[in-house]
């Protein structure tokens, strides 16, 4: 195994922890974070947060952001802070329709694409899980997307016939169309 797979495996590996992905994903969300804010969001102690949050820093993935007086939050890598910092909203909803528009795009041209790119990946299931299986199976999944995703903005990385492939996970509860009534055991 060369040095360069050893590499990629350790940082693929770094991603495959359900909790990194969720701060991850938190910091996308937020901008910036610090390991108080991610415990409070996502349930988990401070303490585990603060590990995590360090770990994804030792991986290229995340640095310390500006201080705020004796708040240390974090940032993706190389992203520079907007110059007002007000909540992102509708982020998630836009993402949803690009990405879904992308996919209308390609069925209504896919006749007209080389034949070796006519074939899509598409897959679906109804799956069985326990909310820290939904986490695991995310952290996996975003594992393997991660392998990938370095070729985006290094394009010497990207192998010959190489071309953008638009990969969408939604991983979500099915709930029933009404609301259940509420119950001491749920909120």
């Amino acid at each position: 195994m060369t040095e360069e797979e050893r590499a990629r495996r350790v940082e693929g590996a770094a991603l495959r922890h359900p909790i990194r992905a969720q701060l991850l994903d938190l910091v996308r969300e937020l901008g910036t974070v610090t390991s108080t804010e991610a415990a409070r969001r996502l349930g988990h102690s401070s303490g585990l947060c603060s590990f995590h949050l360090r770990q994804l820093a030792r991986y290229g993935y995340l640095e310390p952001a500006p201080a705020r007086g004796r708040v240390r939050p974090w940032r993706l890598r190389g992203v520079e802070p907007a110059a007002e910092t007000a909540p992102v909203t509708g982020l998630g909803e836009l993402s949803r329709e690009l990405e879904d528009e992308g996919y209308r795009r390609w069925l209504a041209q896919r006749a007209d694409a080389p034949p070796e790119w006519q074939a899509d990946a598409a897959d679906s299931a109804v799956l069985y899980l326990t909310p820290a299986e939904l986490q695991a199976l995310a952290g996996e999944i975003r594992g393997v997307l991660h392998r990938y995703a370095g070729r985006e903005h290094d394009p010497s990385a990207r192998p010959a016939g190489a071309g953008p492939v638009g990969a969408v996970l939604r991983l979500f509860p099915l709930l029933p169309e009404t609301p259940l009534p509420e119950t001491k055991d749920r909120p």
